[in-house]
């Protein structure tokens, strides 16, 4: 596999750590790779409470590296950006949207939001092929989480 030459940055207010830890712990050969954390002196006024703590971790998620960082409240997540996960089935589907969806209100068409507000589309690893079917934008239109037999027609 060619070395990964663009790495995600993802900005948190705090919790990065936490994050990260969450996000390696829902995904398969997923791990920390290194936690950086701010200096104990030399910081700005407005940076001392923030000695000792994490600034930066560097993760993989299924071999996709990401960086995250701690920094604050001046920047949050939004739908502009999101993370595809493609999944073999229905049960990688059904786990992973169970492990991830944190806000309901957010949900459709096989996206959602975790709770650190993160963006997510949860879909089969064929969508582009289930999507050339017949009337399966209308029925992915009706759908919060994807159900691959529904996309076909052959299902709920």
């Amino acid at each position: 596999m060619a070395e990964q030459k663009i790495t995600p940055s993802l900005w948190f207010d705090g919790v990065a750590l936490e994050a990260v830890e969450f996000y390696v712990s829902v995904f398969p050969d997923s791990e920390i790779l290194q936690v950086a954390r701010y200096p104990e002196e030399g910081l700005l006024d407005f940076q001392k409470h923030l000695a000792g703590q994490p600034l930066s971790i560097q993760f993989s998620l299924r071999g996709v590296r990401f960086d995250a960082i701690n920094a604050g409240p001046e920047f949050k997540f939004n739908e502009a950006i999101s993370l595809i996960v493609d999944c073999a089935d229905q049960a990688e589907i059904d786990r992973y949207w169970e492990a991830l969806s944190a806000v309901p209100e957010s949900e459709q068409c096989g996206w959602l939001k975790d709770k650190y507000g993160l963006s997510w589309q949860i879909v089969p690893e064929n969508m582009g092929e289930l999507m050339a079917s017949p009337g399966a934008f209308e029925r992915m239109m009706s759908m919060k989480k994807l159900d691959i037999e529904g996309l076909r027609g052959t299902g709920a």
